[in-house]
């Protein structure tokens, strides 16, 4: 498989100072997902949990909704010289009973996950492909302090990034701000999509009692993928979209820009974020 970083010489200048040395890089590769032998969509990705970025991307797409959906994915040959395997094409192989939407078929064929389309049909589709609405009942409540701490928290489980300084990250945490799992990439969509796919995998969709941290903004594609794994919140730490808010408005996603220490805006759904706490209406 491949590596998550690689070595490169670089010359380095530091205040008028020139020297050569080797810096470590995060890997990047293209990822083609097949679906049922079938070629859907390409990603750019960091090589690791291919398997699981596969399965939470088909599970934003609306294809898998829970682990008996899935019948097994594996790597298949790659094209090489040698006619070895690049270990950069999987096939997904679904269960008979599993109808594949119109709309994945119709917008992948050789893309990236984080392409969409675009205004409302954005949001027609997933309301037509999501298997769950946003049911944290009773209502998940989110601490404005335990929030304001997952950046940091976020922050210090990123391995990789302390190496190379180039992966984004995503954190799915509990109400309580225990960190369940933590993915790192050179996309934010794909470290959502490996935390979505090990759920999956592990029987544990829909995510109703979860809030998904991600690094940089949040975008429609993000907070698509939060509501269809269940994900009552998602917080990240700069700006969302106007679509993304759209989507958190309209399907009762809550959801958290410029999440900076204990500074945050709340776009949507802020009910779960001011329990207990007084509001200044001025």
């Amino acid at each position: 498989m491949g590596r998550v970083t690689e070595r490169r010489r670089v010359v380095r200048i530091r205040d008028g100072v020139v020297s050569a040395r080797a810096d470590t890089l995060v890997a990047e590769e293209p990822l083609e997902i097949r679906l049922n032998g079938k070629p859907l969509a390409i990603t750019m990705r960091t090589p690791g949990d291919d398997f699981a970025l596969a399965a939470g991307f088909l599970v934003s797409e609306g294809v898998l909704a829970e682990a008996g959906d899935l019948v097994n994915i594996v790597y298949c040959a790659g094209a090489t010289v040698d006619g070895g395997n690049t270990y950069n094409v999987v096939d997904v192989r679904t269960s008979p009973e599993v109808v594949v939407p119109d709309i994945t078929l119709e917008r992948n064929v050789y893309t990236t996950s984080s392409c969409g389309l675009c205004g409302k049909a954005s949001l027609d589709a997933v309301r037509t492909t999501a298997r769950w609405g946003i049911t944290d009942d009773p209502p998940v409540r989110i601490d404005v302090r335990l929030l304001s701490q997952l950046p940091e928290r976020l922050r210090a489980g990123q391995r990789v990034f302390e190496r190379t300084g180039g992966l984004h990250a995503a954190a799915l945490f509990s109400e309580e701000g225990e960190l369940l799992d933590l993915r790192e990439d050179v996309g934010r969509h794909n470290a959502v999509d490996k935390i979505v796919g090990r759920a999956l995998q592990e029987g544990l969709l829909p995510l109703s009692r979860c809030v998904l941290m991600v690094s940089g903004r949040a975008s429609f594609e993000l907070a698509q993928k939060a509501v269809m794994a269940g994900i009552p919140v998602l917080a990240a730490v700069s700006a969302p979209s106007s679509l993304a808010v759209d989507l958190a408005e309209e399907t009762g996603l809550t959801l958290v820009g410029f999440l900076r220490g204990e500074s945050m805006n709340v776009y949507a759904g802020v009910e779960r974020v001011l329990a207990g706490v007084e509001v200044s209406r001025g």
